[in-house]
C-alpha cells in the first residue's frame, strides 16, 4: 500500500525526507525556530528546496545558527559571508540574519524565550487545518499578518506575511499536511 504525502514534496528525495520527519512538528526549541527563522528569511523570494540543498552550508557558515555568535558578527563576517557560494549571498539577508539574531535576543528576554512569544500567538496550541489539496493553503492569514507586523516592530527583518506563514507551518503552529497525508494524524 503507498503511502499519501503531501503533494509538494513528493518526487525529491530531500524534499520528502524533509516533510516526513520535520515539516510540520510542533517546534519548541527556541535553537530550532531561530534555524528556520533565519532559513524562512533567506527563501523570501526563492524556493524551498533551494533553502533545503543549501542547509548544512548555512549551517556551517551561520555558527549553527547560534544567535548569540550571530548577534555580534562584524563587517569582516559579513565580507566572508558575501565570498561564500554555499549560501544565498545576498547583502541584505545577510545583514537582516545579524539583525534579526539580536532581535531575537531581546525577544528571549521580555518573554523568557521566543517559543513563549511565538506560541503565545496561538495560546500554545497549533492551527489544524482541514487541507485537502497542499495548492488549498494558504500563503498568508490574519494571523501572520499579525505576527508579521509585530515582529517588524521589534526590528526584525525578511520577515513578511508570507515568511511567518511559512515559518508557521514548518515549525508545527498551523498543520497545513494534507488531511490525506500520513503526517497529517502524526503531528
Amino acid at each position: 500500500m503507498e503511502i499519501h504525502k503531501c503533494g509538494w514534496c513528493v518526487g525529491d528525495e530531500l524534499y520528502e525526507r524533509y516533510h516526513d520527519e520535520e515539516w510540520g512538528v510542533p517546534v519548541r526549541d527556541d535553537a530550532t525556530l531561530f534555524e528556520f527563522l533565519i532559513l524562512e528569511t533567506f527563501q523570501a523570494g526563492l524556493s524551498w528546496i533551494t533553502i533545503l540543498k543549501k542547509r548544512e552550508n548555512f549551517r556551517a557558515a551561520f555558527d549553527n545558527f547560534d544567535h548569540t555568535k550571530i548577534a555580534r558578527y562584524d563587517e569582516a563576517k559579513i565580507q566572508t559571508l558575501l565570498q561564500d557560494p554555499g549560501i544565498i549571498r545576498n547583502k541584505l539577508k545577510i545583514r537582516a540574519a545579524i539583525t534579526n539574531a539580536q532581535a531575537f535576543i531581546k525577544v528571549q528576554k521580555e518573554f523568557g524565550s521566543f517559543s513563549n512569544y511565538f506560541w503565545g500567538f496561538v495560546n500554545d496550541q497549533p492551527i489544524i487545518n482541514r487541507i485537502e489539496n497542499y495548492k488549498e493553503a494558504p500563503a498568508t492569514t490574519t494571523l501572520s499578518d499579525t505576527i508579521s507586523k509585530d515582529l517588524k516592530q521589534r526590528g526584525f527583518k525578511f520577515v513578511g506575511s508570507t515568511v511567518v506563514y511559512a515559518h508557521m507551518q514548518a515549525t508545527g503552529m498551523v498543520n497545513d499536511h494534507e488531511i490525506g497525508c500520513f503526517r497529517y494524524n502524526k503531528v
